[in-house]
């Protein structure tokens, strides 16, 4: 497993959300302190604030795409397609490994929202639920295609 991924599936461990322990990864590249890196996550924990749509881990490797290498004009359209079609291919290998990139859909649940109020965070929670695996898959995805990119 790769650093970045080790490193996510830690910051999670030890409370972090999941788009929190993405994007706190990746942070000291791209020039965040982690109280800012923190606060840019903090509301797309249990896919967008329990709201169960898309998974915390997915939103977190996106948006550190986007800072690191997204477009910043409105005028740039080939930057924006480019974009789009680097979203699109992540995604779809996040979903291959893991079956979607729906939160509720890869917890098993059938409701699209639950209690703001967050799960204690015990052995328990931990045992039940894949969301460090889907955070360090999401890192790793995104790490070996920084990677890539930058050879």
């Amino acid at each position: 497993m790769k650093e970045k991924a080790l490193l996510a599936g830690r910051l999670f461990r030890e409370g972090y959300n999941c788009c929190q322990s993405v994007i706190l990864a990746f942070a000291p590249e791209l020039g965040l302190d982690e109280k800012t890196a923190a606060r840019i996550g903090s509301s797309f924990g249990g896919g967008m604030g329990r709201l169960r749509e898309v998974c915390g881990a997915v939103s977190g490797m996106l948006m550190v795409l986007g800072l690191m290498e997204g477009y910043d004009s409105p005028a740039d359209t080939q930057g924006k397609a480019k974009q789009y079609a680097r979203v699109q291919e992540l995604a779809q290998r996040f979903r291959g490994k893991n079956g979607s990139i729906v939160c509720r859909e890869l917890l098993g649940l059938s409701e699209h929202k639950s209690s703001p109020k967050p799960e204690e965070r015990t052995e328990a929670y931990y045992k039940k639920r894949p969301c460090a695996e889907l955070v360090e898959c999401a890192a790793e995805i995104l790490e070996a295609e920084l990677e890539k990119q930058h050879i």
